[in-house]
């Protein structure tokens, strides 16, 4: 199994902007810029100087957004600075809904859905793991499974405070069952989009010398293995569309430490949440991607088979990254999730297909 698939997808950024999902096209664009206002707003100084070359309206509005929080780590007075973009305001009328990301990837992958839970009225937070993202790393602290459970749950406890809806897409789905089962009392419910919970780790990249190690992570940062992602991922997009995205996906590993917590993962063993799947009691959404060429559709029957309150849907027309090719079906997914429709059906059958519609390898 090569390097991408063991540690979990490569992060695909990107929405093809000639596609039309409903109102989407008409009406995102101008409601991005209306709901942050920031797009006069300056990028946070965190950021590498690199995001001031994105052309992607979505990212570059986000970017904007983004925040750092102190959450206090260890029993020590050292806080991490983690970033996340906050919502523009906390409300008791529904439950939060935090946004995790794919491995190796940051908040920015919610860019195009996250003005859309916004818009639902949904307090949504968008936030990056620890070891990932744009969280300043400067101590280099550890960012093995424990770590990056224990930030979570410390910037849960610090500013989130209320039962949360956990959304975990590709790898994101393992550490949200991670965290599920360690802190059951901070997670109301679970949305996994295309979940990859059954690798067992990250094998024998555990094993590699450390400057083997530091190689292959050099490897993955690469520009030609990001392009060439996005090229597999989406076909008939224009070069430099496609550049654009590549540079989003990797703005991350710009930052001086990304090397450093990215080998700390991989050498730690990273997630096997297999043996933990059967303990998560909570009602669980899963949304696979019609297309997705990733995460096998028998390992997503598999998983609904292994949680007890689980239900299944589909996003027609969407690879492994739905949140990122179909947006507005995704947000209405987890916002009918959120607010009480157990079916998710109803109101959300124009952005569905069939389950047994296609044939499945």
């Amino acid at each position: 199994m090569n390097t991408a698939l063991k540690l979990g997808s490569l992060p695909v950024m990107g929405i093809n902007m000639t596609k039309n999902y409903g109102s989407l096209k008409a009406s995102t664009k101008v409601k991005v810029f209306a709901v942050d206002g920031a797009g006069d707003a300056e990028f946070p100084s965190f950021l590498p100087k690199e995001v001031e070359k994105i052309k992607d309206p979505f990212a570059r509005s986000l970017s904007k957004r983004m925040k750092r929080l102190p959450v206090q780590i260890g029993m020590s007075e050292s806080c991490i600075m983690s970033s996340c973009v906050k919502p523009l305001r906390q409300s008791n009328k529904t439950s939060p809904v935090v946004l995790l990301h794919c491995f190796d990837s940051s908040c920015l992958e919610w860019r195009c859905t996250y003005p859309l839970l916004e818009e639902a009225g949904l307090e949504a937070w968008a936030v990056d793991v620890l070891g990932w993202g744009f969280s300043d790393l400067e101590t280099r602290p550890p960012c093995d499974v424990a770590s990056k459970r224990h930030h979570l749950y410390q910037l849960w406890k610090s500013y989130i405070k209320r039962p949360m809806i956990l959304v975990g897409p590709s790898l994101g789905a393992s550490v949200a069952i991670d965290f599920t089962v360690h802190y059951p009392e901070a997670v109301e419910k679970l949305v996994l989009i295309n979940p990859s919970v059954y690798a067992e780790g990250t094998g024998n990249l555990a094993k590699l010398p450390e400057l083997v190690a530091y190689a292959g992570v050099s490897f993955l940062k690469s520009l030609p293995l990001r392009f060439y992602a996005n090229m597999v991922a989406f076909n008939g997009i224009p070069f430099f569309t496609i550049l654009d995205w590549t540079c989003v996906g990797r703005l991350h590993c710009l930052l001086p430490w990304w090397k450093d917590a990215t080998v700390s993962f991989m050498l730690s063993g990273g997630y096997n949440v297999i043996s933990q799947i059967k303990q998560v009691k909570h009602k669980t959404l899963i949304i696979c991607g019609q297309h997705d060429q990733i995460v096998s559709y028998q390992h997503v029957v598999k998983l609904h088979s292994e949680l007890s309150n689980a239900i299944i849907r589909e996003v027609s027309d969407s690879g492994h990254l739905p949140h990122v090719d179909n947006p507005k079906c995704v947000a209405k997914l987890i916002a009918d999730f959120a607010q009480g429709d157990a079916d998710v059906n109803a109101k959300s059958q124009f952005c569905l297909a069939q389950l047994t519609a296609l044939p499945r390898q």
